[in-house]
């Protein structure tokens, strides 16, 4: 027990009225130092949580591919979500073989079921939540972090689920396919250019543009004689 919460229940200890105004403001107190305590030990636990995560994602993660991809993040992230499949089937095997000890590893089976289960719910709706490895910087950062829980804060968290990931691999294949098009048709300016306009042509035109001109003043003339 803390030192903070040993001196407040000392003092409660001291007091000849449990339900006194002052006795009350002790206790309340001592739940506040206790539920903050609480709170920090849940947040020490989240956070060796997601260094572990992290831990797993550098190690598993294809080298030399900075950023990475929405195709190569799904694989890595569905890989992730399967990451105890092969410690269950083992319990499952030893749970066969031993009939009396069929419940032995349940505690760990439960768990590890558990846990898939949050994880594929996660990322099949709001996104399993790791660094943007989209992002080179964050990529980057990620390849070289140490595993110190202390540079945690330098990193730029984002979600990724597989609808978010198919949407974002569908306009880079959009975008892939419209820049091979516009380069195509370059190409084809290139090797294919314009035709000049040949000169029977451009006396041609200009016949037709002298017959309306004269046209035009005939009719100009006929409005005067009027």
């Amino acid at each position: 027990m803390a030192t903070a919460m040993r001196k407040e229940f000392l003092k409660a200890k001291k007091m000849t009225h449990p339900n006194s105004r002052k006795s009350i403001a002790i206790a309340k107190r001592a739940k506040k130092i206790l539920n903050r305590q609480k709170s920090k030990m849940n947040g020490i636990i989240k956070q060796n949580l997601i260094g572990e995560k992290m831990l797993w994602i550098k190690e598993h993660m294809v080298s030399d591919v900075c950023p990475y991809t929405p195709e190569l993040t799904a694989h890595l992230l569905e890989t992730y979500i399967a990451r105890n499949d092969e410690e269950m089937e083992q319990i499952i095997i030893k749970r066969s073989i031993g009939a009396k000890r069929n419940r032995q590893h349940a505690s760990r089976e439960d768990v590890i079921r558990m846990t898939k289960e949050r994880e594929q719910e996660e990322y099949n709706t709001c996104g399993i939540e790791i660094p943007d490895i989209l992002n080179e910087t964050q990529c980057e950062m990620l390849r070289n972090w140490n595993g110190e829980l202390k540079y945690m804060s330098n990193f730029k968290f984002r979600r990724f689920g597989k609808k978010h990931l198919n949407e974002a691999l569908l306009k880079a294949s959009k975008e892939s396919k419209e820049s091979k098009d516009m380069q195509t048709k370059i190409q084809e300016k290139a090797e294919n250019p314009s035709k000049e306009i040949r000169p029977e042509n451009k006396e041609s035109l200009l016949s037709k543009s002298t017959d309306l001109g004269e046209n035009n003043q005939s009719t100009d003339c006929d409005m005067e004689i009027e």
